[in-house]
């Protein structure tokens, strides 16, 4: 009997605003002509007064919903039209990058293969709706909003992705667990699976991120033997001092870096080089256990 060959994952997870793109949530703002620094000045006011961060912009945006208000009778058909608006945002090398990543893993290697993902703060129908988003990744995470089933007018948070949230669904990817299968039953994350029969093992995995919000992936996936890297404006004092003092003085990733995707770029080329490296290793460990059974 031939034995079957398994394709191992090599997964590359992404937040999405300020990582992948400037903030998509702040062009949906300024596209309905509201002023995104007011906006989230008032967010913060309610974070100080005890709300999570996601839950305190989706009560705002929620607040200027319906006949007269700035986003107008919003569904969310319109959001997921207006992430079809943003495929020239993208930072510079994107999307190019993954085409290459994806590449990488398959020349000269054999039944490995490379996914992107990306688990967000923002609102995923924006995500949802963008072509490249929905071309290259194998699952989208972010907040959700519901509808009144009447007319599509959102109403309410369906789901809010907190900061410890983002956690969760890591381990969706790492166990395999469908996107689709977890929105009905999110509960399945729970079901214990043994380690050996995890698809995406977390030495496979690759967290890329920009902010406070995603220090429990950097941290999670690096104490699992994976490995986290941090993207940040220079351009922003305040990001370059919390570049410092939040991510490398703690080792919470291996280096920050511009959002700059190209083979040339720092990130970019790093990103490529780990994917190469992480292939490379997945094929050492199967000759060794091929040999290891071989003198059994």
């Amino acid at each position: 009997m031939s034995e079957i060959t398994v394709t191992e994952i090599i997964a590359i997870v992404f937040d999405f605003d300020d990582t992948l793109m400037p903030d998509s949530t702040s062009k949906f703002l300024a596209a309905r002509g509201l002023d995104p620094a007011a906006f989230w000045s008032k967010a913060g006011a309610l974070i100080k007064n005890g709300y999570d961060q996601p839950s305190a912009y989706l009560k705002l945006l929620l607040e200027d919903v319906g006949q007269g208000k700035p986003f107008g009778m919003l569904t969310n058909g319109d959001l997921r039209d207006f992430g079809a608006s943003l495929d020239r945002d993208f930072f510079p090398g994107l999307p190019d990058f993954f085409d290459d990543l994806q590449k990488l893993a398959t020349q000269p290697f054999k039944d490995i293969r490379v996914e992107f993902y990306i688990i967000s703060g923002g609102l995923q129908a924006i995500l949802q709706g963008n072509p490249t988003v929905n071309k290259y990744f194998s699952g989208v995470y972010g907040c959700q909003l519901g509808e009144d089933p009447r007319t599509g007018v959102v109403t309410d948070v369906k789901r809010s992705i907190t900061f410890t949230e983002k956690t969760r669904y890591l381990f969706e990817i790492n166990k395999g667990i469908k996107q689709s299968e977890s929105e009905i039953n999110p509960y399945l994350v729970n079901e214990d699976v043994e380690e050996n029969k995890r698809r995406v093992p977390f030495r496979n995995m690759m967290y890329v991120g920009d902010g406070m919000t995603d220090i429990p992936c950097f941290s999670l996936v690096k104490k699992l033997k994976g490995q986290a890297i941090g993207v940040f404006d220079p351009e922003h004092p305040g990001k370059t001092k919390q570049a410092l003092e939040k991510f490398l003085i703690p080792t919470r990733v291996i280096g920050m870096y511009k959002p700059r995707y190209g083979p040339t770029d720092e990130l970019g080329a790093l990103l490529r080089a780990w994917v190469v490296q992480r292939a490379t290793g997945i094929q050492v460990e199967r000759e060794i256990a091929a040999k290891a059974k071989s003198t059994q």
